[in-house]
């Protein structure tokens, strides 16, 4: 397995017409949609209490396991799908996920009780978990070492962050116009019209084996071994991903929570709830280009870890509501910025072919899924507990460090021979 401090001598990748919009370009669109289905629950949340009957008392706990409940789904099937996919052409596992997640948002609308909705929201995370390992299978089929990080961060990092960035501000005005029902009708829609059409009409399939062979892997394939994983090296890219999650999600579940507590303007709430994610695409823009001209894809994405991880573990430390905010953009923001558009550089690039699918599965299953889940019971529960999100906030602003320190023993490790 090579890590960024051995040589790479890659295959060179198949050739595609219009690659770059065909694939990174539609995979973008889609999971700019995928992530707006995602945290659409977070804007309506308030109004979706009132109708559902638990404001109140009960809005604490009901809400956090409505927030949490796709990331059950999303854990189970990242981890399932990226194993029972691996033989079937990824095209297709994309078409028949983004109908599904798409469907089950449109039904979330019509949703009359608490159980209906945790149980749609579950299978919104089913459908999204089975989806997101196949966008990396297609990124190593059709991209060669040189072009990953491009090819990440197109497919994975802006599509995320542009609908963080964008969704919060245009959904909150959305959802107080015409109500949460309609929002979640009209995400679901486009999802059945508008992207499952183009991924059917544009993205390949596979070009006649689904990856780019290893050197030296020869025809034979490889077994889905630990040891074929990286062993305990890959562990520790699993821990660090799992503390990436309890951050992002931690934050990002709470966000639309969180903003009003400081006071601000009604109006702006909902520009201020996306500031954390506009931070992170102004910062993206340096940051890669010093990974690109380095190639220290490592130390930049352990930093973000880290230096996020300080800033947000400050936020308990002060009371000034301007502050405590300037500290979550800033901290989401660097964190975002540095380690997103690396981790999956290093990880596709690391890991021999015929493991990307199930490898990226149990990465961002157990990380996205497991952490977002840990992190939304510990937010919540310290915000029951104290009536503030700021020690919540701080707690996993600590726990990012540890997984920056995790990231930094991985980058450090010398590969199996």
């Amino acid at each position: 397995m090579p890590s960024e401090h051995t040589p790479v001598i890659s295959a060179p990748a198949p050739t595609l017409p219009h690659k770059w919009l065909r694939i990174s370009g539609l995979l973008l669109i889609g999971l700019f949609v995928a992530y707006l289905d995602r945290s659409n629950l977070s804007v309506g949340i308030k109004n979706i209490s009132t109708d559902l009957g638990f404001s109140g008392e009960e809005f604490a706990a009901t809400s956090s396991l409505a927030l949490t409940a796709f990331l059950v789904g999303y854990l189970i099937a990242n981890f399932l799908g990226g194993f029972l996919t691996a033989r079937i052409d990824a095209k297709w596992i994309l078409l028949v996920t983004v109908a599904g997640y798409s469907l089950c948002t449109v039904l979330i609308g019509f949703a009359d009780s608490v159980g209906v909705l945790v149980a749609l929201r579950v299978g919104v995370g089913i459908f999204e978990g089975i989806y997101w390992p196949q966008q990396f299978r297609m990124a190593k089929a059709w991209f060669d070492d040189r072009e990953m990080s491009r090819a990440s961060a197109m497919i994975q990092y802006y599509g995320q962050y542009l609908a963080l960035a964008l969704g919060f501000f245009v959904l909150t005005p959305v959802e107080a116009t015409f109500g949460w029902r309609p929002m979640f009708w009209v995400l679901g829609a486009i999802g059945l019209v508008v992207i499952l059409p183009l991924y059917a009409r544009f993205l390949p399939t596979a070009p006649g084996t689904t990856t780019v062979a290893d050197p030296g892997q020869g025809t034979s394939r490889k077994g889905l071994t630990f040891a074929a994983f990286g062993g305990w090296r890959f562990v520790l890219l699993v821990f660090s991903y799992f503390t990436n999650g309890m951050l992002f999600w931690g934050i990002t579940l709470f966000i639309p929570l969180i903003v009003p507590t400081f006071g601000f303007a009604t109006s702006i709430n909902g520009l201020l709830a996306a500031a954390p994610y506009l931070v992170s695409l102004v910062l993206t823009v340096p940051m890669m280009i010093i990974a690109d001209r380095t190639g220290r894809r490592g130390p930049i994405a352990v930093s973000g870890l880290v230096v996020g991880g300080v800033l947000l573990a400050c936020v308990a430390l002060t009371g000034n509501p301007v502050l405590q905010f300037a500290l979550i953009c800033l901290g989401l923001g660097y964190f975002t910025a540095s380690y997103t558009p690396n981790i999956w550089a290093i990880a596709v690039t690391d890991l021999p072919a015929h493991v990307v699918g199930p490898a990226t599965g149990i990465i961002n299953g157990f990380g996205a899924g497991g952490g977002g889940i840990v992190a939304g019971a510990l937010v919540g529960a310290l915000f029951a507990a104290t009536g503030t999100y700021a020690l919540g906030l701080s707690v996993l602003g600590v726990v990012a460090i540890v997984g920056g320190l995790a990231l930094l023993l991985y980058t450090r490790m010398r590969p199996a021979a």
